[in-house]
């Protein structure tokens, strides 16, 4: 069973990451930034159309300071969907700006709708967290998604990746008769598979979604990580591997049901295959960011000694124990795709 040993505190943005940031389009100056929503003068809890206690308040913020900071999250929410255009602001309102006390990064949620057609989204300001960013930015190069987001100082906006919950789906649809069982147990295992390579943990139910896209004969599964905190922080190897949460067993249980041990190895292989040929690709670009990240200080000493000694015991390989930081072993776990 994996296990979280406690509450991950956020790192701060170093000079080079920011470099790196700026670069690749990722830095912008916004007009709002995270500090600026901690000025609301009330909220009121939140709940679901069933009535259930989301755990997000809505807050307010004083009249005189409304205007100024919803016309912000219009410009920061363009600059986040169309590059800067801000012709689609005109057509913008903002509905609602939710706080969530219990995650680590206290999340802002924003609800916007497009007058025009009732369309609404969401996106999402944040205290930047270095480890956040670089989670999202190897989701970004190396997974079959992309990532949409920008940093400005101590602030990381974020957009909303669609999906149901795990723990939701787990509950509504996976028993429907129309699920591809087989199919929702191999993209399980695919999903695993990257975690793993990219060291992304935390992946029980509640931190990702299934997306579910129709074709002309099939349904198509993909489970999508939503938190990037526990990037590559903690010493212990299950974390990575989302197989090893009990919030994840009915989808485990799907696959010990319909798949055998050699079928689960092709699928791994296969999905170390896809990130090996993503980073051929995207070859200088994932080096700048490993270059940068193997120097920053993204864990404590003793999470890294442990995971390094445990990824050197499962690979068979000393080269892991050579690794000083977490960027050092992510950078290893990478090149063991390219190997096999």
């Amino acid at each position: 069973m994996a296990l979280i040993s406690k509450k991950k505190v956020p790192f701060k943005i170093n000079l080079q990451l920011r470099k790196y940031l700026t670069k690749y389009g990722r830095e912008t100056t916004m007009p709002i930034q995270y500090t600026d929503l901690l000025r609301f003068e009330s909220s009121i809890s939140l709940y679901d159309r069933f009535g259930n206690d989301t755990l997000w308040l809505t807050v307010f913020f004083p009249y005189s300071e409304i205007e100024h900071i919803y016309e912000g999250l219009k410009k920061i929410y363009a600059d986040l969907k169309t590059d800067g255009d801000e012709k689609v602001i005109k057509h913008l309102t903002v509905d609602r700006i939710d706080l969530c006390t219990y995650g680590n990064t206290q999340p802002f949620r924003i609800r916007i709708v497009n007058r025009v057609n009732d369309n609404f989204d969401y996106f999402y300001i944040k205290r930047a967290d270095s480890s956040r960013v670089y989670g999202m930015e190897l989701e970004h190069l190396l997974s079959p998604n992309r990532i949409s987001y920008m940093t400005y100082q101590n602030s990381l906006v974020e957009e909303h990746i669609a999906g149901i919950p795990g723990d939701q789906f787990f509950k509504t649809y996976l028993n429907d008769p129309k699920i591809n069982q087989i199919r929702l147990a191999k993209e399980f295992v695919k999903f695993n598979e990257r975690c793993f390579v990219m060291l992304l943990g935390d992946m029980h139910s509640s931190n990702f979604v299934v997306d579910i896209t129709p074709d002309f004969e099939e349904d198509y599964y993909r489970i999508r990580a939503i938190d990037f905190d526990q990037q590559s922080y903690e010493g212990k190897r299950t974390v990575y591997q989302p197989q090893y949460f009990k919030q994840n067993n009915p989808l485990i249980e799907l696959g010990m049901k319909h798949m055998t041990p050699e079928s689960v190895k092709q699928y791994q292989i296969e999905e170390r295959s896809l990130i090996s040929k993503r980073l051929k690709v995207e070859t200088q670009r994932v080096y700048e960011l490993m270059s940068v990240m193997a120097k920053d200080d993204i864990s404590t000493e003793e999470n890294t000694n442990q995971l390094k000694k445990e990824l050197a015991k499962y690979y068979k390989s000393d080269k892991f124990l050579k690794c000083k930081t977490m960027g050092e072993i992510v950078w290893a776990s990478l090149e063991q795709v390219m190997i096999h």
